[in-house]
């Protein structure tokens, strides 16, 4: 039931800006540390960037100072600004979660959203 729904993938130019989207929805009580990865062909996916559910931020040391994560826990939202994206950061997106849909669920499980194409080109 649960769904981690992406927008906001596409086409940019280095110098310019983008911003990732990822909302969950369906029965959540709880959501842990949500996160975006990152995967581009013939490479292994990585984690780009990671935020707790107090806001505590850890980012790949190749997007720190240009990326940054943010979550509006209201909406159960996590975003990814990219500023001044390099040709390098191409590539597929995937929003993360650790949640619970239950206060009796004793750990948080993980959920993925769908992928979204980030092309970085002049």
């Amino acid at each position: 039931q649960v769904q981690l729904v992406e927008s906001g993938g596409g086409l940019v130019q280095p110098g310019g800006s983008l911003r990732l989207s990822c909302a969950a929805s369906g029965r959540i009580y709880s959501i842990n540390t949500m996160g975006w990865y990152r995967q581009a062909p013939g490479k292994q996916r990585e984690l780009v960037a990671s935020i707790t559910a107090g806001g505590s931020t850890n980012y790949a040391d190749s997007v720190k100072g240009r990326f940054t994560i943010s979550r509006d826990n209201a909406k159960n939202t996590v975003y990814l600004q990219m500023n001044t994206p390099k040709p390098d950061d191409t590539a597929v997106y995937y929003c993360n979660a650790y949640l619970r849909v239950s206060i009796l669920d004793r750990t948080f499980s993980e959920y993925w959203g769908q992928g979204s194409q980030v092309t970085v080109s002049s």
